[in-house]
């Protein structure tokens, strides 16, 4: 016996199992020969003859513990899981405190899947063993394992107490604390890690992902390729750099680098999901649908790659593949991307009701998802669902401002507050668009003659920019500039859309290019100045900017406020729309023009003939107060004080736009709700431009929504001769109205709180020579005042584009400028 002990702890397997072979012959009921020969077994990995040993051993001794707990190590060996966690329970009712063989049967129930009973076995093996380091560690990595991530962490510190400079539970650590979004502790973790043991190609590659996730991606890169460099073959480590290089632009070398991984790793369906997203960013679709394809051959139950599927059909606005992709992708899974966006084409298909609950479905799976709940909270705005928004037990005032990113347009109608419509630009810009490196034509020696100036828009269709901006574009100086148009999206060539293209000296249709290929346009053409006219709005393509389209960037007119990008250089403004003490909250400098923000059409045509009172379901005699604005912008607060205006104006109604079905239903039932009949809310059909403008003469007083004012509907209202009584705030937003009016002389309709501005509507509707003063100072100013007034507009911006450029051909930084009446 004391020699088979040497020849095993000498590692002398094949002698020792050549002995016992021997001595089970002569002893074939000695159990402790057979216990040795299994024992041997498992060390040699003959797992099988280990069973059929250890087998012998409990029949010969059913009462040795030992060889129960080493059947269960054989059995686990050879995927008998539920055998092994047998022989385990039958060791330990043997010797309930062998904190060994807890140890064995909570790895035998985490590799059978079965969560609390693998946690429940580590424990009791720790309870027995508080310094059993190894149960700390694999309880640790259980918890990591099924996102408990605070109770994992607390084990690892417990094995690190025990062992503080084993890499392993450093780099445990720190991919609890990743998955927490503690990203700088994760990455202290990482360092420690690789400061024990250089050559850990994970905890380079992992702290890549931290480092990548903190908008680092510099970093990010030197540590994937620190990995590489030690381990040419680590296909994650190619995914990874894949996705870093994507989201710096960099589309060709991403696509290089996912090539890399599936020269390693042919069957790797992330990296054909990844390199079809990319491919997607390219404007590739019909490239991307094969390599999606291809990670679904490869993995059918794939449902990331249906959403992403969903995703590029929606690019191409092929709404109903796109809902079978998302629908497919939670077949799947129940995915909370894949109901949110699922929500995104049911919008798009005007099917609100549907949307909205996509949009709980995927806030029932991911509480924190602040793109879902934003969205939601867009779309019960849109239905006047005022009640379920107010319930909403999150809060519009911490969504999107710190890490998680929302669109930004989606709130503007919620809150008044320059400060959070900023940060939420902010935060979106950063995840959205990180910076691009895309090297700028060199500045030219010599100013050029004419300055080229390129208006970049989603909306060349019959858009209230469009209406706005065309007579805008047609009165540049053509001297001075020559004038470039974009369309970042299909044009509609009708009317507008097609009235626009031709305004301009130079028309692209750039839709079905990718964003470096129209940066790539734009620097073919030489463009000094590049104007965003859509921002983030429906179909914005605001990615383009960042690439550098122009050596003077502007956001201009289609989102209203700051894009809180550092790409985007001036934003166009007046002095009333963003006072100087607050130009904290955008990020663009503004270049203040002396009257309005706002372009005009004072080309626009109104229809000849005023339809009749009767046409338009509006009574005869009464008061008609106007509010044509979108759904989406009337809360709570107006409504409360419309309502009471019809109360007390006699015979009076509310003249409402038709937006959608759930919206009129939740209008009439609020109007009831507040004592108000149902026929004294009037909804506008839609008609053609020139009638509706026509229509606003049959109105007698527009009232404004508060935190999102009415911009062009509120200049369209003046232009059709109808006075638009306004509440300023403090957002840009919350100020449009009040530019327009005291650009047309009518500062006496701009009113400051809620109660001077229902006190001044109650006025206005029960003193008719009041109001006819006020219709008679329109009547003037409309072609007195500035406002109306496009060709001098247009010369005061082009002031503004002027000394912009100049700023820039000197060499000074971006700065407020002002233009001179």
């Amino acid at each position: 016996m004391d020699e088979l002990i040497t020849q095993y702890n000498d590692c002398d397997f094949f002698r020792v199992l050549k002995k016992t072979k021997t001595l089970v012959q002569q002893y074939p009921t000695a159990f402790i020969f057979w216990h040795i020969q299994g024992t041997v077994n498992i060390r040699l990995g003959e797992l099988s003859d280990a069973e059929k040993a250890f087998r012998t051993v409990t029949e010969l001794n059913p009462f040795f513990e030992d060889g129960f707990r080493n059947l269960g190590v054989s059995l686990e060996g050879q995927g008998k899981l539920d055998e092994a966690i047998d022989a385990y329970q039958r060791a330990i009712e043997i010797k309930p405190d062998s904190f060994e063989t807890y140890y064995n049967l909570g790895n035998a129930h985490k590799t059978n899947g079965r969560v609390q009973e693998a946690i429940e076995a580590f424990n009791m093996a720790l309870s027995l063993n508080p310094d059993y380091f190894e149960a700390y560690l694999n309880l640790g990595s259980m918890l990591h394992e099924h996102d408990r991530f605070a109770e994992a962490i607390s084990a690892y510190n417990k094995a690190l107490s025990l062992q503080p400079d084993d890499p392993e539970v450093y780099i445990y650590m720190a991919n609890s604390l990743k998955e927490q979004g503690k990203l700088d502790k994760a990455i202290e973790f990482y360092q420690k890690t690789i400061s024990l043991e250089p050559s850990y190609i994970d905890a380079h590659n992992n702290m890549g992902v931290a480092l990548s996730e903190q908008g680092k991606l510099d970093d990010a890169i030197l540590a994937y390729k620190k990995a590489l460099s030690m381990a040419p073959d680590y296909a994650d480590a190619y995914i990874n750099l894949s996705i870093a290089l994507k989201s710096q632009g960099f589309l060709d070398d991403a696509v290089k680098a996912c090539k890399q991984a599936l020269s390693i790793r042919p069957d790797d369906a992330d990296a054909y999901n990844n390199m079809g997203n990319i491919l997607k960013d390219q404007g590739k679709l019909e490239e991307a649908f094969k390599v999606y394809d291809k990670a679904l051959l490869l993995k059918p139950d794939y449902a990331q790659v249906y959403v992403n599927i969903g995703a590029a059909r929606m690019q191409l606005d092929q709404l109903g593949l796109a809902i079978e992709a998302f629908n497919k992708a939670i077949s799947i899974h129940p995915y909370a991307e894949a109901y949110n966006n699922l929500g995104a084409a049911l919008l798009k298909q005007d099917k609100l009701d549907e949307a909205i609950k996509a949009c709980n479905k995927a806030l029932s799976i991911k509480p924190d998802f602040a793109m879902a709940r934003s969205q939601k909270l867009h779309l019960l705005a849109q239905i006047c669902d005022w009640q379920s928004i107010a319930e909403d037990d999150y809060g519009v005032e911490k969504l999107g401002v710190t890490q998680k990113c929302i669109q930004p347009f989606s709130l503007l109608s919620l809150e008044d507050s320059p400060e959070r419509h900023h940060a939420r630009s902010v935060v979106y810009t950063r995840e959205m668009f990180p910076q691009k490196t895309f090297a700028l034509p060199k500045k030219p020696d010599q100013k050029p003659q004419r300055l080229r100036i390129g208006y970049f828009s989603s909306d060349f269709k019959d858009h209230p920019v469009t209406y706005l901006i065309s007579n805008v574009v047609e009165s540049h100086n053509r001297e001075q500039f020559e004038v470039f148009g974009y369309s970042l999206c299909e044009p509609e060539m009708q009317t507008m859309g097609e009235r626009l293209a031709k305004s301009v000296d130079t028309f692209r249709d750039v839709h079905t290019l990718n964003d470096a290929e129209i940066a790539k346009i734009s620097h073919e053409d030489k463009i000094d100045i590049a104007i965003d006219l859509t921002g983030y709005t429906q179909n914005s393509r605001s990615g383009v900017f960042s690439y550098g389209l122009a050596p003077i960037q502007i956001n201009y007119l289609g989102y209203p406020g700051s894009m809180g990008a550092n790409f985007m250089d001036y934003i166009i403004a007046d002095h009333n729309l963003i006072p100087e003490e607050y130009q904290q909250y955008y990020s663009e400098k503004p270049i203040y023009l002396p009257h309005h923000y706002q372009a005009q059409n004072d080309q626009l045509r109104i229809a000849p003939e005023t339809p009749s009172r009767a046409s338009l379901g509006l009574p005869e005699k009464g008061f008609v107060f106007c509010a044509l604005n979108s759904t989406y912008k009337i809360t709570a607060r107006e409504f409360d004080i419309w309502m009471r205006l019809l109360r007390n104006v006699d015979g009076s109604v509310l003249w409402l736009l038709k937006s959608n079905q759930w919206a009129e239903a939740n209008l009439l039932k609020e109007a009831f709700s507040r004592g108000v009949d149902a026929e004294r809310l009037i909804f506008a059909e839609n008609v053609t431009h020139d009638k509706y403008l026509a229509q606003f003469r049959q109105a007698d007083l527009y009232l404004d929504t508060f935190n999102y004012n009415a911009g062009a509907t509120a200049s369209h209202a003046l232009w059709a001769g109808l006075p638009v009584l306004t509440k300023q705030g403090k957002s840009y937003t919350a100020r449009m109205a009040s530019s327009l009016l005291k650009s047309i002389g009518l500062p006496e309709l701009c009113t400051l709180s809620e109660l001077d501005y229902e006190t001044l509507a109650l006025e206005l509707a029960q003193n008719p020579e009041q109001l006819k003063t006020i219709n008679q100072k329109l009547s003037i100013n409309r072609s007195t005042m500035p406002l109306f007034n496009t060709k001098l507009f247009t010369k005061h911006l082009e002031n503004g584009y002027q000394q912009a450029y100049q700023r820039y051909f000197d060499g000074a930084q971006p700065a407020p400028i002002v233009v001179p009446d």
